[in-house]
């Protein structure tokens, strides 16, 4: 009953954080306070734990032949089971790697029906894909898959994958990040829930997509007389566009103390139900 009661507060956090107006993108590093100030659900990695992502982004991005990158934001994705976070990093004019923020996601829960296991790898976000909006609809257990109408998915193309279900081998599914039902899963972040996608918080969708931050292709068309409907209206110019999205696997044995996402309690009115349950509790 008191899960229930504290429901609409925790919507409310959420819906201001979508109304509030988009604060300027000064420099590169300004959106390390936007990303503190907006994005509800976050965790906070320590400096060494850093290092070592930065370590194995980079070691990902030089399998993969990108090298002598421009400075641009990238994002990457710890799949691991005991982890589940994706962390925001700025390449520098210096090619140094400087950290954003961090914040639970939700990747390919592996077994399962119809089920992929999210593949490691390095994944542009280019416009041989397009992106387009959730519709808010809810699926026949009244889940809203992609999120609330008009958050935006942003998809990466067919990958291989290993199923989940049947015979397990590599197949094709199409890799996406994208919001989640605010109400039934987005609680869930922080664990292997996904069909293969990378679900993230709500505020992450609406901060990625405002500031343009892996839209370098999208700019560069826009740069070019082109239009793009899927482009946010309100959207802040941002020279620092990336477009690249590294998942790895950590291989952490436990869950870190820092990958535990602990919600902060909302602050709910005093009254007589709700002193009644806190006593019952």
């Amino acid at each position: 009953m008191l899960s229930s009661l504290l429901k609409p507060a925790i919507a409310m956090t959420v819906a201001l954080a979508f109304a509030a107006p988009s604060q300027a993108l000064e420099s590169a590093l300004s959106l390390k306070d936007i990303y503190a100030s907006t994005v509800v659900q976050q965790v906070q990695p320590p400096p060494e734990d850093l290092q070592s992502y930065i370590e194995q982004m980079a070691t990902a991005l030089s399998s993969n032949s990108i090298t002598s990158l421009p400075s641009q934001y990238i994002m990457l994705v710890d799949r691991n089971p005991k982890v589940q976070v994706a962390m925001l990093f700025w390449l520098d004019q210096e090619g140094q790697y400087q950290f954003i923020g961090a914040s639970p996601v939700s990747t390919g829960r592996s077994p399962g029906f119809e089920h992929f296991e999210t593949p490691v790898g390095v994944y542009a976000h280019s416009l041989a894909n397009p992106d387009y909006r959730a519709e808010g609809s809810k699926n026949s257990k009244g889940i809203r898959g992609y999120g609330i109408k008009g958050r935006r998915v942003f998809d990466f193309g067919w990958q291989k994958a290993k199923k989940g279900w049947g015979d397990k081998i590599i197949a094709d599914m199409r890799l996406q990040m994208h919001a989640t039902d605010p109400g039934a899963l987005e609680s869930r972040l922080g664990t292997v829930q996904s069909k293969g996608c990378v679900r993230i918080p709500g505020t992450l969708n609406l901060l990625l997509d405002r500031y343009s931050v892996l839209d370098a292709d999208y700019m560069q068309g826009v740069a070019e007389g082109k239009k793009f409907w899927v482009l946010d209206k309100n959207r802040q110019d941002n020279p620092w566009a990336g477009r690249y999205m590294v998942i790895i696997d950590s291989g952490k044995e436990q869950k870190p103390e820092w990958a535990a996402y602990m919600p902060p309690a909302p602050s709910v009115p005093s009254t007589p139900a709700t002193r009644k349950v806190a006593k019952a509790s």
